[in-house]
């Protein structure tokens, strides 16, 4: 399941790309099969580790093209071991509402992304956010969890101010929505209860198959109550 764009990133083969607060891998894995030169970057050594191990069989399953990379680095966002404009390409989904220090860790972004270069940054939408958090204290109160819902303004003024162009904005996964404020609503843990289930198994379907008649409906729900805020933006050339 894709939040951002890779046509829009402008994503080509060769690119050397930074996927920054990794998780499972969702990301880094579409970029190394479209060719980049992918680093999957996190703090999570265990997610690194199978990360690092669907690398390797998508590359031994031929689904990659050739001279494609993809590696692994853990470490802090708020100090990125790369260098100065090393990314043509960085993408960071759904990790900043993590942080604290949001803006120490979007200026590390800006820096290691090269002039000229393209970032997508996705965070959870604020309305389908909110209602998330009033329904269920547990949804985000926990270790390692949201600490703040941003607005669309709000976070591209702070990217604008890290010396980035924004370019445009786009909202994802409206299916998915409802089905985070049923599990609030019923409790977070409560994964076996009947409509949870019911609906993840709608959702999964979805994912799957990509049938016509939820597509229709995402594409009708995304701009009304999609679940992630999805950012645009370049680095300008140097002067």
């Amino acid at each position: 399941m894709l939040t951002v764009d890779f046509d829009r990133l402008e994503l080509r083969p060769g690119d050397r790309v930074l996927d920054m607060g990794c998780g499972a891998g969702r990301h880094a894995f579409e970029m190394y099969r479209r060719g980049g030169d992918v680093v999957a970057f996190d703090q999570d050594g265990d997610e690194l580790a199978g990360v690092l191990d669907l690398f390797g069989a998508m590359r031994d399953a031929g689904e990659v093209p050739d001279g494609a990379e993809a590696d692994i680095k853990q470490g802090d966002a708020l100090s990125l071991p790369f260098a100065d404009g090393e990314f043509d390409r960085v993408v960071a989904s759904e990790v900043l509402e993590h942080i604290p220090a949001d803006t120490d860790a979007i200026a590390e972004l800006a820096r290691v992304l090269r002039p000229g270069g393209t970032m997508a940054v996705t965070v959870p939408r604020w309305l389908p956010e909110k209602v998330c958090w009033a329904l269920s204290d547990a949804y985000h109160e926990v270790e390692g969890g949201h600490v703040r819902i941003y607005t669309g303004d709000e976070l591209v003024a702070k990217l604008v101010a890290a010396g980035l162009v924004y370019e445009g904005r786009d909202h994802a996964h409206g299916l998915h929505s409802p089905y985070w404020w049923i599990k609030c609503a019923v409790g977070v843990d409560r994964d076996q209860h009947p409509l949870v289930k019911a609906y993840h198994r709608v959702l999964v379907w979805d994912i799957m198959k990509k049938p016509l008649a939820t597509r229709l409906a995402e594409r009708a729900l995304n701009p009304l109550i999609g679940k992630s805020l999805v950012l645009y933006l370049r680095k300008p050339e140097a002067a």
